[in-house]
């Protein structure tokens, strides 16, 4: 161990090459959504296919990589020094584009962000045939499950798709994992947190057939199991304290939306109700206070999304942020891909405009806005009690005592001023600004406590979310814009699957009940198949079908469609109903994959199978993954000791709506907590560095898949970072503290500790040299909490810490 210490090679030595599908993915849709459009209405109508104005032709990729007459346009991933930038932003000696007139703020800043992001193009391709007869689309199956030879592999139904798969390809699965391995797997797959040594070695002392169901039971049971997979769902769900895109302000009560999140996993909340409340808590019926504060909760699902509070026309934040909440209902929901209808009909899947301003009415019937002009404010419910009104009002009184009480000696301090004034003369019209100087000094210390004053009010409690609007119906927009209305669409289902699942709208309200109602419709075949995905995706480090978020033409077929279907069935299939289903039960699921031979096989490489199936496709060996960023910094907090489990609140120390960025826009968010990673704030545009660095998703869109990049600021940070150098110093103080051990006890102890298991006697070598390094090195510490921490830092900084195989 003390031997392989690079964090930037994959498990067994390989450097890994960085790579960021979904990353790429996210790119181009922002693409799509905001650069191509933009292109196409300020640009090529002089630099398009039929005219291209200086040598410059702005519709093909390859024409904006060149750039014209003048030489490129910008060096991708380098904003700085763009001469695009220069000249839509028309700075001085830069050619003004576009001609007479300047794009807007927000225009210039979707421009900027994309070339910062590498300029990302989705690459041309055949469109496929935009047919209903695509697989996803097709009513869910309940395929028996197949023959094989090995049956005595087959521990469930699962094995039995799997091995089918494996046997058609002439491969064999993989024997089991050893148990330190399958319980380090399980721990942070269902917490997110190493397990301790005591927990290994009980159940590698358990030698029961059910030693290990009774591990996946204690983890499904703990609160942290809540904690780890609501993680999953917020990358969905794009959930961020701030709103993002133009000016960062605090969105105060996001933070609830994320509690409800975890407890509802921690609940087992059925998923289709978990679904529903997401998307009509509101409107659902409740038979209590509590029920319907958590209902209104749940509705943050889409309206904590990005927004531009800025914008200056009120019609296009509007219909922007209607398109953002509507595009991520389709690709968190059914893996439908709605946002690329907003101009025309969609390219590849039976998506028309017509069925997405259906949609879209539904949620221009939905207020997400308290107020639409200036200031701009997003709604939300209150959840205000009376101890919480009593507070208010109390407040309130005070204030309005001191207004009377500064009134009162504005008064007397006019009189006083007035008697000071010769016969005759008149009182200036502002009294204050003559006032004596003790008056003024007594008059601004009783003005300025007012202020302080009315800072320090409580706020009431409140939840951002949906409620009731107006039901209105929309036009189509040709091309997407407001200004150029086509045929009126009424509110509806997309025809799709509308045919198979009958929708009543109705005219008294908005139809989010009844698009709930349709998501959830036994007839529709997307919803269980999409969620059966993410919680294999995140299992086994891919999806059945790879693109979690798009399960339309553009997305990837599935590996094992027949395992897809069995799962999808038996997921929403009521337990009571003949055969038994898992009722739309996550805990179940779970429990269904993890008790399977296929999640339990080792991860150990086998030249023979790798060279049939080298991206381990059929799922011949359990995948090896690095830790996400929450797990990493999770993990070092617990190894020193001082990770702080307590559970919800915000740590953002600022008030409901107040901007992020002061004055000389510095973020001043800090992240020194000692709470799990969950709980840190997410700024939108300002993501924590160690999150970055560590491939945490973008919180302005639905993130069903994250990268993993492997770069040696990684590594760099592991060496340097205080969060590192802090952990290590107190494991040092412990190891420190135990004087009655001797180095080689002490070294035991340590890999116990940190790695959860014994260490061999290399290592033990190994490590005695490291330490007459060290101690060589720093002869005033010879045995002291530095040296100690030197050493348990190594194995902080080791693969196997951070890494599950």
């Amino acid at each position: 161990m003390f031997g392989s210490l690079c964090l930037t090679a994959r498990p067994g030595g390989a450097v890994a090459a960085p790579q960021a599908p979904a990353a790429a993915a996210a790119g181009e849709r922002r693409f799509e959504q905001h650069v191509r459009p933009l292109l196409v209405e300020q640009c090529q109508s002089c630099h398009g296919a039929s005219r291209q104005s200086g040598g410059l032709r702005l519709d093909l990729r390859e024409s904006v990589m060149k750039g014209g007459k003048s030489g490129a346009l910008f060096v991708p991933g380098k904003p700085e020094g763009s001469r695009l930038l220069a000249a839509v932003k028309h700075l001085s000696g830069a050619p003004q584009m576009p001609p007479g007139r300047k794009l807007s703020d927000v225009q210039i800043g979707a421009l900027e962000q994309w070339i910062a992001a590498g300029a990302p193009w989705p690459a041309a391709r055949p469109a496929p045939a935009r047919s209903a007869n695509h697989w996803s689309f097709q009513p869910i199956r309940v395929p028996a499950p197949p023959r094989v030879r090995q049956a005595a592999w087959v521990k469930n139904p699962i094995d039995a798709f799997v091995l089918s798969r494996l046997e058609s390809q002439s491969l064999k699965p993989n024997p089991p994992a050893d148990r330190m391995a399958l319980i380090r797997r399980a721990n942070y797959d269902l917490t997110g947190l190493p397990p301790t040594a005591e927990e290994v070695e009980a159940f590698v002392a358990d030698r029961s057939p059910n030693a290990f169901e009774k591990v996946v039971d204690r983890l499904l049971a703990s609160p942290h199991y809540g904690e780890r997979w609501g993680r999953h769902w917020l990358d969905v769900a794009r959930y961020a304290d701030t709103n993002g895109l133009d000016e960062n302000v605090h969105y105060g009560n996001a933070f609830r939306y994320r509690d409800w999140v975890v407890e509802a996993f921690n609940r087992d909340v059925p998923y289709n109700r978990f679904l529903q409340e997401q998307l009509a808590g509101d409107l659902l019926p409740a038979s209590s206070d509590a029920e319907k504060r958590s209902n209104n909760i749940a509705t943050g699902f889409l309206a904590i999304g990005p927004k531009v509070i800025s914008e200056v026309d009120d019609t296009k934040m509007e219909m922007d942020a209607i398109d953002e909440q509507l595009d991520t209902m389709g690709r968190v929901t059914m893996g439908l891909t709605f946002g690329c209808a907003r101009c025309h009909d969609h390219k590849f899947d039976p998506i028309s405009q017509k069925d997405y301003y259906a949609l879209a009415g539904i949620f221009k019937s939905t207020r997400f806005m308290q107020t639409m002009s200036k200031p701009r404010m997003w709604f939300e419910h209150s959840l205000a009690g009376p101890e919480d009104q009593a507070k208010l009002d109390a407040h309130t009184a005070r204030v309005k005592a001191h207004e009377a009480e500064i009134a009162r000696f504005t008064r007397e301090a006019t009189a006083r001023l007035e008697a000071s004034l010769p016969a005759g003369a008149a009182l200036p019209s502002k009294p204050e600004t003559s006032f004596n100087a003790e008056d003024k000094k007594q008059l601004a210390a009783l003005k300025s406590a007012l202020d302080q004053l009315k800072k320090d009010a409580p706020e009431l409690p409140g939840a951002i979310g949906l409620s009731e609007g107006k039901p209105v119906n929309l036009p189509i927009h040709i091309r997407g814009s407001f200004l150029n209305l086509g045929e009126m669409v009424p509110r509806g289902m997309p025809s799709l699957l509308a045919s198979r699942i009958p929708t009543q709208m109705p005219a008294d309200h908005s139809g989010r009940l009844e698009l709930s109602q349709f998501v959830l419709a036994d007839q529709n075949p997307l919803t269980a198949r999409v969620a059966v995905n993410r919680v294999w995706r995140w299992h086994f480090g891919k999806g059945i079908v790879a693109s979690t978020d798009n399960f339309g033409a553009l997305g990837e077929k599935p590996s094992h469609p027949e395992l897809l279907d069995w799962l999808a069935a038996r997921f929403k299939t009521p337990t009571d109903a003949a055969g038994g289903g898992l009722g739309w039960s996550l805990k179940a699921l779970h429990r269904l994959v993890m008790l399977s031979n296929t999640y339990q096989m080792s991860s150990a490489h086998r030249p023979e199978a790798a060279a049939v199936d080298p991206e381990n496709k059929w799922l011949w060996r359990a995948p090896i993954r690095r830790l996400e960023a929450e797990e990493i910094r999770d993990s070092v907090l617990t190894s020193a000791g001082s990770l702080d489990r307590s559970m919800g609140g915000s740590l953002l120390p600022l008030k409901n709506r107040e901007y992020v960025f002061d004055h000389t826009s510095k973020d001043l968010t800090k992240y020194d907590s000692t709470r799990r990673s969950l709980y840190l704030p997410v700024v939108r545009n300002h993501v924590y560095d160690f999150f970055q660095l560590f491939d945490f998703g973008d919180a302005a869109v639905p993130q069903g898949d994250r990268s993993t990049t492997t770069v040696a600021p990684q590594a760099l940070f592991m060496m340097n970072s205080d969060l590192m150098i802090d952990a290590a110093e107190r494991i040092g103080a412990r190891l420190a503290e135990r004087t009655e051990l001797g180095d080689t006890e002490r070294l035991k102890l340590m890999y116990r500790e940190l790695l959860a298991r014994p260490s061999n006697p290399r290592e033990i070598e190994q490590g005695r040299r490291l330490l007459a390094r060290l101690r060589t090195a720093a002869p005033g510490d010879a045995n002291g909490p530095r040296l100690w921490g030197w050493a348990a830092q190594v194995l902080l900084m080791s693969n196997e810490f951070v890494t599950v195989r």
